[in-house]
């Protein structure tokens, strides 16, 4: 079990770990921008630190600043919430370097899976259910009304990289 968990993250995701750890006994470090100082979760959690500037690029994305709040409070693992780092494979590994816990999946499963569409071949190697799907490309003008018939509406449009944040 851990003994202190840094939240490399904000907002809703970073209170509901909090209250988790909580429950289970374990410490908490919530990290956050300066302008962020006065946040719910900030004030919830056990320790704070403060890693950058407002603009999440010099903050909640600067690994760097991550570890260093680790190392400053003697944090033994990080979460990573969901967006920001989490699916960031390097972050991972440089965590587990580290000696810190990585809250989530390795980093090979990170990279494995940062390919929708590699990702979607090994499913489909493994026998697993998927939804019907079209591939399209950048290069062609789009999907056919064919094509998007044969998959049914509603149709969901989806990346096959990460898109950081923008879809």
């Amino acid at each position: 079990m851990f003994q202190k968990i840094l939240i490399a993250n904000r907002g809703e995701i970073a209170l509901r770990i909090i209250r988790a750890c909580r429950e289970l006994g374990i410490q908490t470090v919530a990290v956050h921008s300066d302008v962020d100082a006065e946040s719910l979760h900030v004030k919830m959690a056990d320790e704070s630190v403060c890693i950058g500037p407002a603009k999440a690029q010099d903050s909640y994305l600067s690994v760097p600043s991550i570890l260093s709040a680790a190392e400053i409070t003697g944090a033994d693992a990080i979460h990573p919430g969901y967006g920001f780092l989490a699916e960031n494979a390097d972050f991972a590994e440089v965590c587990r370097k580290c000696d810190l816990a990585f809250i989530g999946p390795s980093s090979r499963s990170i990279r494995s899976m940062g390919d929708k569409i590699k990702a979607r071949k090994k499913m489909q190697s493994l026998g697993l259910a998927l939804l019907p799907s079209v591939m399209a490309s950048t290069k062609t003008k789009g999907i056919s009304k064919e094509a998007m018939e044969e998959v049914g509406f509603p149709l969901m449009i989806k990346a096959s990289a990460g898109s950081g944040g923008k879809g």
